[in-house]
């Protein structure tokens, strides 16, 4: 199958045509976290006629009511609170006929000791539901990512992490990880059910779009440049000097759903974990330039001494966004909703860790992403939904 993906990278997908809807499919996917930032990537994709194990049906879970920026998909959409045992086992039970689990949602809780006990309830609830109720399910994904090589965000720069860059082989880290517990659960449940397989997916700082998403780097750099933009300030970098100047990965949401459906058809790529990001590296201080440009801003670089994190610098700016979101009649959002300002301040803290794509790779997997052209089209497509000006 892995050809595929090396031939459509760049090339014009055939969107899906309702009008000519098989009556049966090959393969039904259930996408838990659809709403977030890989699962609206993957809400697009599965559904297009040329994605490979189509044609696809799709159920969405997530926790809230449907937005309208998710609402073009043509997917089942599934309100469903994963964390609640008999929530799940009602809404879940019910899908008899899924053949693919795609698992990229967490719950972000004050402590790792918190995080580990929330989210391997919510993984377990779903697959204790789905696993006995659905006979042909094939293959579950799940997503973690590079924390497994670095820690918590609590333990952060506390505990002595891998040498980068990354490879899948490396052994756990000492240290509690939800991002381990996940592994676990996955691992017995699907022992559960003879010829189940699975895949785990290792994604780096994520590109993407999801104004519900707790960790949208360039959702909330764009509400920044807005709100600089607006009040006619520089844009400063927020972060270190050593974020400004070293070599970064970034994982495109659209190849992390791509890569996500090549391990769930390829035969290789069973019951294997991957790294995976856009395949090469950029710098700050130059993508920082293409972000002043798309927001018409002439001032803008690193300055030691105001680069104070936004967390510090965006607060009180409430009214502000206010301002930029009825002046502009943007989507009405908070300020709150939109910016993540802790998670940028953590990405731009220091060194960023580098991963290797060598397994995935070797292992048939031959998509990429040109990361500055990647991060135009997410900009582009925060503004054509009204999410920024």
């Amino acid at each position: 199958m892995s050809w595929w993906w090396a031939g459509a990278i760049g090339a014009a997908k055939k969107k899906f045509d309702e009008d000519e809807a098989p009556r049966s499919y090959q393969s039904v996917g259930l996408v838990v976290g659809v709403t977030g930032i890989v699962g609206n990537s993957l809400a697009e994709i599965l559904p297009l006629s040329d994605t490979p194990g189509g044609p696809w049906k799709v159920y969405g879970v997530a926790r809230r009511p449907r937005p309208n920026w998710n609402a073009d998909h043509p997917i089942e959409y599934i309100q469903c609170d994963v964390s609640d045992p008999a929530d799940t086992e009602a809404k879940l039970s019910q899908l008899t006929d899924v053949t693919h689990v795609f698992y990229a949602t967490w719950a972000n809780r004050s402590t790792e000791e918190e995080n580990i006990e929330a989210n391997g309830a919510m993984l377990r609830n779903v697959l204790r539901t789905v696993i006995p109720n659905a006979p042909n399910l094939r293959h579950i994904c799940l997503q973690t990512g590079t924390k497994h090589y670095i820690g918590p965000f609590e333990l952060f720069g506390k505990i002595e992490s891998h040498d980068p860059p990354f490879t899948e082989d490396l052994p756990r880290l000492n240290a509690p990880n939800f991002y381990y517990t996940l592994e676990d659960v996955l691992f017995e449940e699907a022992e559960k059910k003879e010829g189940l397989t699975w895949s785990v997916h290792r994604p780096d700082v994520i590109w993407g779009f999801s104004p519900y998403s707790m960790m949208n780097l360039i959702g909330t750099l764009c509400v920044y440049a807005a709100i600089c933009k607006h009040e006619r300030k520089p844009l400063l970098f927020p972060g270190s000097k050593a974020a400004w100047e070293c070599y970064s990965n970034a994982s495109d949401a659209d190849l992390i759903a791509e890569h996500q459906i090549w391990a769930a058809v390829d035969p290789y790529a069973r019951n294997e974990a991957f790294n995976v990001h856009n395949g090469d590296v950029y710098r700050w201080k130059q993508l920082w330039k293409v972000l002043a440009e798309q927001f018409g801003i002439e001032e803008y670089g690193f300055e030691e001494g105001k680069n104070l994190g936004l967390s510090e610098m965006m607060k009180g700016k409430e009214r502000v966004w206010e301002e930029v979101v009825r002046e502009n009649q943007l989507q009405e959002t908070s300020l709150v909703e939109v910016g993540g300002w802790w998670f940028v301040d953590w990405v731009l803290g220091g060194q960023a860790p580098l991963a290797s794509m060598n397994k995935s790779k070797e292992h048939g997997f031959l998509g990429f992403r040109n990361s500055k052209n990647a991060f135009i089209s997410w900009v582009d497509k925060m503004k054509a939904y009204k999410i920024v000006p």
